[in-house]
């Protein structure tokens, strides 16, 4: 099998779990390059020119709010999961579990 194809079915697959992975980790505010940190520490391996525009877009979504920090030397952006984004969060966590149990049963031998 071609790697390349393999690289493109997984970087879809990855693609959805990282707007559910941000939206959980955000839940305590957080900046850009610490999301970048810990979602690499998770196993989540994201570019930076990729987090930043989803970043910006979930924000323009209402699913994220954000504030500067100005406190520090360097002026940071700070973000947060919104009411909004949290009802988001539960309701594609329920369907991640609903198709991870569906899954299981083609991987287990179960179900045809």
């Amino acid at each position: 099998m071609d790697d390349d194809l393999i690289r493109q079915h997984l970087q879809e697959l990855r693609r959805g779990t990282v707007v559910l992975a941000c939206l959980l980790s955000l839940r305590q505010p957080g900046y850009g390059y610490g999301l970048l940190e810990s979602l690499d520490t998770a196993g989540i391996a994201v570019d930076a020119n990729t987090l930043y525009p989803l970043l910006r877009r979930l924000e323009k979504q209402g699913l994220l709010t954000s504030e500067w920090n100005t406190d520090e030397a360097r002026p940071r952006k700070f973000y947060r999961t919104s009411a909004e984004g949290e009802r988001l969060a539960e309701a594609l966590v329920t369907e991640w579990h609903d198709i991870d149990t569906a899954l299981a049963r083609f991987t287990h031998g179960g179900t045809r």
